[in-house]
């Protein structure tokens, strides 16, 4: 006679997890027994998870300034503390304005800036095949993915008249990435993670070629570590572009803002 599995329950979950060292092991639990459309996928998606696979590879989704990103597996995973990029850019914008998304991984910066404006015309653009791919899901119709090397792929017609230059660059040093956790090092594409020596190789490349694709008055804002600041402000500035850095020690983020003059 066959025997089968008792259904995992939301204690045996929480005890799985943490033996597992998932620090947040109640919050997991509830959001794999809320995604999992049966036990025998609640089941998969607990190996899975224990195996060391990002939560939100397992889930197939991360929750990103409100909204439902998808996130397919090999595809860098949005942190939350990328939201406040998103919220200085929202600040920012004009009306209706011309957003570029750069890195754009799973697309989810584009996607939420947009999201959160009236009207806009977004393009987004990534070296990774499944980056793009995934991020094409999430953008929809509120704009156009582009698959190529950070603005070669874009729209000739897009030059001197984007307002908001979003460009969430790989910062961290290339010695640094063995010390990222497993999760990340894993998991995620090294070209996300992986930003040359001092980290900044790709910001750099980003803030050169800035000034041409930026309206007068547009602004380029990347993410950088509290340690990289005033070196990203100075790349940043040596660019053309009037430079700043602004700090959220709630969500632990810091963003350089580069504005063209007018």
């Amino acid at each position: 006679m066959q025997e089968f599995a008792p259904p995992l329950t939301f204690s045996t979950l929480v005890t799985t997890l943490r033996a597992a060292g998932c620090v947040f092991a109640e919050d997991e639990a509830e959001l794999l027994l809320s995604t999992a459309a049966g036990p025998a996928e609640l089941a998969t998606m607990l190996e899975r998870r224990v195996a060391g696979l990002p939560l939100e590879h397992v889930l197939g989704w991360a929750e990103f300034c409100g909204l439902r990103i998808a996130v397919d597996p090999g595809v860098f995973v949005p942190r939350r503390r990328t939201e406040f990029l998103v919220r200085q850019a929202a600040a920012l914008a004009p009306d209706r304005p011309v957003v570029v998304d750069l890195c754009c991984g799973s697309g989810a910066l584009g996607r939420a800036l947009v999201s959160s404006l009236q009207e806009a015309e977004l393009h987004a653009a990534d070296v990774e095949p499944a980056a793009v791919r995934c991020a094409r899901r999430n953008v929809g119709g509120h704009g156009t993915v582009h698959e190529g090397d950070l603005f070669e792929p874009l729209p000739r017609s897009l030059r001197g008249r984007v307002d908001v230059l979003l460009a969430n660059v790989p910062y961290v040093p290339t010695d640094d990435v063995e010390l990222l956790p497993a999760e990340a090092r894993i998991h995620e594409p090294r070209v996300a993670l992986d930003g040359g020596d001092d980290g900044l190789d790709v910001m750099r490349r980003v803030a050169a070629g800035a000034t041409d694709w930026l309206a007068p008055g547009g602004s380029l804002l990347v993410e950088t570590s509290e340690r990289q600041a005033a070196h990203a402000r100075e790349t940043v500035g040596s660019s053309g572009l009037d430079a700043r850095v602004v700090v959220s020690e709630e969500l632990y983020a810091t963003v350089v803002i580069g504005t063209r003059p007018r």
